[in-house]
């Protein structure tokens, strides 16, 4: 059975019969050319690097369709969703890379599409460039940024996302716990739900089901690619000629794409994806340094970690995989072991900054609490000091709000422990051991194979089965 449906595939998108369904389908491809008049471009790697780019047009919206998902603001003209796609060149690997649309980003110079006039470079936030410049200036800015050299260029709107998922005939999607958003409708109790096009635009679009903001979101359309790239390859989809077609006709017919892209490239793909599992995707988020970057004229923004983007985007531009190498049966080993087995966290241990300093006058006692951390994997920063109190009986976690998430990774680490809110500290959290002090807990990622760029593979965010 698997022999034919492979030989079925492969007659698909390699022979006469894949280009005979797909004849036609170019025609209806709005084109643009992002790449017109580029200069200095990055150097180009292996395999293929699509910039995948959504934007928030709802022209073609019905009034019923912005009444039901909420969709009746007035639109910015600017990305709303900016992913980096590489396809590794042994057709085996599809690595996603998310940038957060409100990243500290400077355009090069450029003429501004709305007004005409010319303008020298600049910081903005990065959505800001697709409204700048459009396209053009929006890969410009992504390669500089990277130095990733982008092949291929697709933007999303909107009713094409609506139309794609439509004619896939809804995706599954799981949630652990109920998610609900009150600006775009999203209302999901915990389970496995199929989601048509409209549902799933709520749930990619949602920025108020937990505190997480912008980067929870991320992680939601994440978790939603996976899922997509499973239902094509474990769906069906890729096997049957006709619903690849309709599906392919619905995508290349509501995209916009630069002009070397179209039905040929789409075959080509369908190529590579013939033998993809949900773990042959990977997915990853751009490393952030400060979540709210002050700009003048601006306002707040993200700003990267750069040492940490800088390792992520070499390895895309070496066709390197992202994820770390899975270690096996460690997991079991450590448990055989007698030692204790580390409770599941929201956030990586080793994507939080940690100060410690010693309240109390035991001597020595921030220095453990320090190395004690550290070994369970939290980025201290190996320099403990002394509080501003010695009297202090129950650890104390303080943080900024904007990290909470990181704060409660930390405080599971240390049991016990009192969480304290200081609006204006910034990402490091500070941890002022007390005189309960006994051990850390060691903490993992919920998932385990993150690594210090939370890396995810598909297989471990799709719903099971």
């Amino acid at each position: 059975m698997r022999i034919a449906a492979g030989l079925s595939l492969v007659v698909l998108v390699s022979g006469a019969v894949g280009h005979a369904v797909m004849t036609g389908l170019d025609t209806g491809i709005e084109r643009v050319d992002p790449f017109k008049d580029m200069k200095n471009r990055p150097q180009a790697g292996h395999g293929v690097n699509f910039l995948l780019v959504g934007t928030d047009g709802r022209e073609k919206i019905t009034p019923e369709e912005k009444r039901e998902y909420r969709l009746g603001g007035a639109p910015c003209h600017c990305t709303d969703t900016i992913m980096l796609v590489h396809i590794s060149a042994d057709k085996e690997r599809a690595s996603v890379v998310s940038l957060p649309r409100d990243s500290y980003a400077e355009v090069p110079a450029h003429r501004d599409l709305v007004t005409g006039k010319d303008h020298g470079a600049h910081p903005v936030r990065l959505n800001a460039a697709y409204a700048e410049g459009g396209p053009g200036l929006t890969v410009r800015t992504v390669e500089n940024m990277t130095r990733v050299k982008i092949d291929h260029y697709l933007e999303v709107d909107f009713t094409s996302f609506m139309k794609t998922v439509d004619a896939m005939g809804g995706v599954d999607i799981c949630t652990v716990k109920t998610m609900r958003d009150p600006n775009t409708g999203l209302d999901l109790l915990p389970g496995t739900h199929r989601l048509s096009g409209g549902q799933a635009l709520q749930y990619v679009r949602s920025r108020h089901v937990d505190g997480a903001s912008d980067l929870g979101r991320m992680q939601r359309q994440q978790r939603f690619l996976a899922a997509l790239i499973k239902e094509a390859t474990n769906g069906g989809m890729l096997l049957n000629p006709v619903k690849f077609k309709q599906v392919s006709s619905t995508l290349l017919g509501s995209v916009r794409a630069d002009r070397d892209f179209g039905s040929e490239q789409m075959l080509a793909l369908g190529q590579a994806m013939r033998d993809f599992t949900p773990s042959s995707s990977e997915f990853a988020s751009v490393p952030v340094g400060d979540p709210s970057y002050k700009v003048k004229g601006i306002g707040s923004t993200v700003k990267w970690d750069e040492p940490k983007a800088a390792k992520l985007f070499e390895s895309l531009r070496g066709d390197r995989p992202l994820a770390p190498v899975r270690p096996g049966r460690a997991t079991t080993a450590t448990a055989a072991a007698g030692r204790p087995v580390a409770v599941p966290v929201d956030v990586a241990p080793q994507a939080i900054r940690v100060q410690v300093e010693n309240g109390t006058r035991i001597d020595g006692l921030g220095g453990r609490v320090d190395e004690a951390l550290r070994t369970t994997g939290f980025d201290t920063t190996r320099t403990p000091g002394n509080g501003a109190g010695r009297d202090v009986k129950r650890t104390v976690i303080s943080y900024d709000p904007r990290w909470d998430r990181s704060a409660r990774t930390v405080s599971t680490a240390l049991p016990g422990s009192e969480l304290r809110a200081v609006t204006g500290q910034g990402r490091t959290v500070l941890v002022i051991a007390g005189a309960d002090y006994k051990k850390v807990v060691p903490v993992r990622a919920e998932n385990p194979y993150q690594g210090e760029v939370g890396v995810v593979t598909g297989d471990q965010v799709v719903c099971g089965g």
